[in-house]
């Protein structure tokens, strides 16, 4: 079974970081999230970069819905594999 890593897209650092800190009570995550700023094509302004929460999921055990929902409780969204 390959890893599998998951990407939820948030609008802001704030709520990367809440999902982040969420992850471990709902999910059980042991592994550390890696967040990522990641600027909009052609935009300078860093108030336009959206930041990516990257999960480790070795066991492939998360659901995928249950992320996307909570990506969306911050105006976010589970990124497709």
């Amino acid at each position: 079974m390959s890893d599998v890593r998951h990407v939820l897209v948030l609008p802001d650092r704030d709520a990367a970081e809440e999902v982040a800190e969420e992850l471990p009570d709902r999910f059980g995550v042991t592994e550390e999230p890696q967040l990522v700023r990641d600027a909009l094509a052609g935009e300078d302004d860093a108030e336009d970069a959206q930041w990516l929460v990257v999960v480790e999921d070795p066991d492939a055990r998360l659901d995928p819905a249950a992320l996307d929902e909570l990506a969306a409780a911050y105006e976010g969204w589970l990124e497709k594999p």
